[in-house]
């Protein structure tokens, strides 16, 4: 997705002396929708949604189905690599302390709220790794599970 440039956004980000390109557009790395009134939906981050098989899914979309299970505090959905698909879904899911939640129970939680063929290949429970901004660190999880359904 590219932004159009205004006078209240900042047109670059230190040390990318680049910034918009010479079209007044930044390209945010966001993935989203306009519908037929006019209003954006941001799906996903470009770099977090999953290839698989030729076709999208939305990591934003499991992991937002997933956090409403009860006991999951933190969920996190990042692709790895898949031998015949090229990248499937992994979750990583941290739970509320004392919590009991069991792979079964996510999977059959996620299979009402989203499309079989997005259902992730496997599902651990550990702590998901944040950022210093607060965010979750797909970056380093996609790196600690990259062979997880090899």
């Amino acid at each position: 997705m590219r932004v159009q440039v205004a006078t209240w956004v900042v047109d670059r980000y230190f040390p990318d002396i680049e910034g918009a390109g010479s079209d007044g557009w930044y390209d945010t790395g966001d993935i989203g929708t306009i519908d037929r009134f006019g209003f954006l939906r941001l799906t996903d981050r470009e770099k977090d949604v999953i290839k698989s098989g030729g076709e999208w899914i939305s990591s934003i979309d499991i992991e937002n189905a997933a956090v409403g299970y009860p006991g999951v505090r933190v969920p996190a959905v990042v692709g790895v690599y898949h031998p015949k698909w090229e990248e499937r879904p992994l979750l990583v899911i941290e739970t509320h302390e004392g919590q009991a939640v069991t792979a079964d129970a996510i999977r059959a939680h996620l299979e009402t709220k989203v499309v079989r063929w997005w259902l992730p290949d496997d599902i651990l429970f550990a702590t998901v790794p944040l950022t210093a901004t607060g965010k979750i660190d797909k970056k380093a999880l996609r790196e600690a599970y990259r062979n997880q359904l090899a």
